[in-house]
């Protein structure tokens, strides 16, 4: 991405940060289970959502490292 040859500032920041990413977001789906289970229905959406982002997180990862590795 730069003129003189050099990589791209953000070639080794995506993946890590995406995984970091996909840690927190399994990590709040599983603190806010409980709530869920445990009370109203409609409280069961955060937990959906916050899995439907560490699943996203994961994908961006994986593209990342194949972008990276040239599959």
């Amino acid at each position: 991405m730069s003129d003189d040859g050099r990589a791209a500032i953000t070639d080794g920041y995506v993946a890590p940060i995406a995984g970091l990413l996909a840690l927190v977001f399994a990590l709040m789906t599983g603190i806010t289970a409980g709530r869920a289970l445990s009370g109203d229905p409609a409280d069961v959406a955060l937990p959906v959502i916050f899995a439907l982002a560490s699943l996203a997180a994961v994908r961006v990862r994986q593209r990342s490292l194949a972008a990276r590795n040239g599959d």
